[in-house]
């Protein structure tokens, strides 16, 4: 009989910069890629079209943490505030790690940058921990194992 191999848990996972040390958020999405469809019709066939491939498209990461004293992820945004995005594009690696804290599954990230940051809200009436939110567009994900 062969071994089961069962499928990894979400819950144990890294994120990993160029440069920016912090790793430790609660949530992290895996961007979606789509390739467009397009229709084309041949004039030698005028019943059917063909499907082409068109443009790939990239969804954003959201990566979500507890706000801390570490500037960070805040001054990285603040840098395509001043700067524009093309000084502060990094390469960003998302790695799903085992119940054993070994690395199983790894997408890079090329080109990333963070679009929108967006601190919790404050509420005298709750106390749950405040969230700070990063969203992320990049050029291009790629799975490497």
């Amino acid at each position: 009989m062969a071994d089961r191999i069962d499928p990894y848990r979400n819950f144990r996972f890294r994120v990993e910069f160029d440069g920016i040390g912090v790793a430790s958020f609660s949530e992290a999405t895996i961007p979606d890629s789509t390739t467009d469809p397009v229709d084309y019709r041949e004039g030698t066939d005028p019943t059917h079209q063909r499907k082409l491939s068109g443009l790939t498209k990239y969804g954003n990461i959201t990566l979500k943490k507890g706000i801390t004293s570490d500037l960070e992820l805040y001054s990285w945004r603040k840098s395509v505030e001043d700067n524009g995005a093309i000084v502060a594009r990094q390469t960003i690696s998302l790695v799903l790690v085992d119940e054993e804290g070994n690395d199983k599954c790894r997408w890079n990230i090329v080109d990333a940058w963070p679009t929108k940051y967006d601190p919790s809200d404050f509420s005298a009436k709750g106390n749950e921990v405040m969230i700070e939110t990063l969203e992320i567009v990049h050029e291009g994900i790629t799975r490497v194992n």
